[in-house]
């Protein structure tokens, strides 16, 4: 038995074998179940020893060989897999919520164990196939056979898609530098082709217009779920990128363009959530800060950013999550997600507005809330290091608190004698309820978290240390 057999082939199978299943419930009970399942196997049971069950000893391999190629995890990736399988288990749970699990459940799995794929893969060019093929499984989630796919879809699909061609070719310019060292011109090409290509999978500005775009045409709760997967395993992916190659980590200039990247996103991404009359546009911004937290995390010190990184996936994950499904709700019951349309729907469906407004102000950071910790230690350590990207931080994080209370302002002008009336069914109620008190728990005692984390550094060999 192998790792890349139990947390990518298995998965994979599984989700094919869903696909025939038309209860949402059960297909939202046995994802989420056997999600969970995955999670806490792969932190509990080890790699690379003998497990003894009696008279029988399993070792479970770290790689599996297929074609001519390798899938390697390694025992250091344990937690990384507990977390994304953890996460994904929140939307499959979510799913009946959201009156989506017939697709969601099945090509959602699917996607995950293909993006974990996209991590374990050597050589690691073969990356970019598993990550496109991810898309193309990703394009159903979000399109419907009722109507032709809009303008977000479709510049979701080119975007994603023409990151293949560029970490294609990075790799192969790559290995010209490999080979010598001294051209610099070649690895300034290299270092230029691989940035458009994570630009693009990043939907790094000004490539991130597909976001809000499918935000107002898809359906939030799918959205959200690629939100969280597709930047998370694509982070995961490129800073083992960085921590392979010692020039690219060590080149100022590189720290320099992730250090302005990351401020960029999470400025303009900001200014333009608290400018929105659109909450569905106002979650796709707030992802695109998520993402520029991450940059940031990811343009400093490895001792102090790597950490900071796997501190913002958990907090991200859950937002997203109560945002998603709080947005579906809200979307059933009104006409459409504008500001005229959701006025006053705190009173209507107040579990689902005060679980829009919580994910949104944890997104900004608001104290005692899942985002607050992480920000907080990304913005002490960036103020050490550069004061001006300290400053622009605080405009994107201004901003991103602007948005939120105008968002909560409209959802609370009721007329002054409306009654207060709780629209969401049971179910609605418990999942919204749990991610609440979740983001209460991690914004309170972020040391809940650093059993899955802390060990998570020790995956790169060198940024680790």
């Amino acid at each position: 038995m192998n790792a890349p057999t139990i947390w990518i082939l298995t998965p994979a199978i599984f989700a094919i074998l869903l696909m025939p299943l038309r209860n949402q419930r059960a297909l939202s009970l046995i994802g989420g179940v056997f999600t969970v399942l995955l999670a806490v196997a792969a932190q509990f049971v080890p790699m690379e020893q003998a497990l003894r069950l009696g008279t029988l000893s399993l070792r479970i391999e770290s790689s599996l060989n297929i074609l001519g190629r390798q899938l390697v995890i390694n025992p250091q990736e344990g937690p990384l897999l507990a977390l994304i399988y953890g996460a994904t288990s929140l939307w499959f749970f979510g799913a009946e919520a959201s009156k989506s699990a017939l697709r969601f459940v099945p090509l959602g799995l699917l996607v995950t164990a293909l993006m974990v794929a996209s991590i374990a893969v050597e050589p690691f060019l073969f990356a970019a196939l598993f990550i496109e093929t991810a898309v193309l499984l990703a394009v159903p989630l979000v399109t419907s056979i009722d109507k032709p796919p809009g303008k977000g879809i479709i510049r979701f699909l080119i975007y994603q898609t023409l990151a293949m061609p560029c970490i294609l070719t990075s790799g192969w310019l790559l290995a010209g530098v490999e080979a010598s060292p001294g051209n610099l011109t070649l690895a300034a090409q290299s270092a230029a082709v691989l940035g458009l290509g994570f630009a693009f999978l990043l939907a790094v500005f000004p490539l991130y217009n597909w976001i809000p775009m499918l935000l107002e045409e898809s359906p939030p709760f799918t959205v959200g779920f690629l939100l969280w997967i597709l930047p998370t395993a694509t982070l995961v992916f490129g800073v083992g990128f960085i921590d392979r190659y010692s020039w690219l980590r060590t080149s100022p200039q590189f720290v320099t363009a992730l250090r302005f990247s990351g401020l960029l996103m999470l400025a303009t991404g900001g200014l333009w959530a608290a400018f929105q009359n659109h909450i569905g546009r106002i979650m796709a911004y707030g992802s695109i800060a998520e993402t520029g937290f991450a940059l940031l995390a990811l343009s400093l010190d490895s001792r102090v950013g790597i950490p900071i990184l796997f501190l913002l996936f958990p907090a991200r994950a859950l937002g997203l999550a109560v945002w998603s499904l709080a947005l579906t709700i809200l979307k059933e019951r009104s006409k459409s997600m504008r500001f005229s349309d959701v006025r006053g729907m705190l009173r209507i469906a107040p579990i689902a507005g005060a679980g829009l407004a919580l994910a949104s102000l944890s997104t900004s950071g608001f104290p005692l809330l899942g985002g607050f910790p992480a920000r907080l230690a990304l913005w002490d350590a960036l103020a050490r290091v550069s004061l001006t990207g300290a400053f622009w931080m605080g405009v994107g994080v201004i901003s991103l608190f602007a948005a939120s209370f105008r968002m909560l302002a409209v959802l609370s002008m009721a007329d002054e004698y409306a009654g207060w009336e709780a629209n969401e069914n049971w179910l609605q109620a418990l999942m919204l309820g749990l991610g609440i008190i979740g983001l209460f728990i991690l914004g309170l005692f972020p040391q809940a978290v650093q059993f899955f984390l802390a060990d998570l550094p020790a995956m790169f060999e060198h940024l680790g240390q």
